[in-house]
């Protein structure tokens, strides 16, 4: 599995301003494929489906513990009970993830970030 680009596609955190058609809008730009928003940025993230989820396609996300306390991951169309063996990365960093459908989880993150909650998001891009 190839990593996150080397640079953001915006170097701020930022809402999503929507999402579809296999990517999203954020900050006045578009992208095509799965994002990881973070306190760094807005990143592209090669991430497909949930069966790709793992340790190593959210490490930056993990990276970010102690500046988040909460991560959103968007997991597509679907509903998704996280592996015990994944969430663990997650608990054992101090870190809170909650998987739920990417449309619920854009809404979710936007919220959080407008109440200057420590949030970040992974989120699977839907068609």
């Amino acid at each position: 599995m190839a990593a996150p680009r080397d640079k953001p596609h915006l170097p701020e955190q930022t809402q999503i301003d929507a999402y579809g058609n296999g990517g999203f809008r954020f900050g006045g730009m578009s992208h095509r494929g799965s994002l990881l928003c973070l306190p760094d940025g807005v990143w592209g993230w090669p991430v497909t489906s949930v069966a790709e989820l793992s340790e190593q396609s959210l490490t930056k996300v993990l990276g970010f513990a102690g500046r988040i306390d909460f991560c959103l991951l968007g997991t597509g169309h679907d509903p998704w009970a996280m592996p015990e063996s994944l969430r663990a990365h997650f608990r054992e960093r101090g870190l809170s993830i909650d998987a739920m459908p990417t449309g619920a989880a854009v809404r979710t993150y936007n919220i959080l970030l407008a109440e200057g909650r420590r949030v970040g998001a992974a989120l699977i891009a839907v068609e």
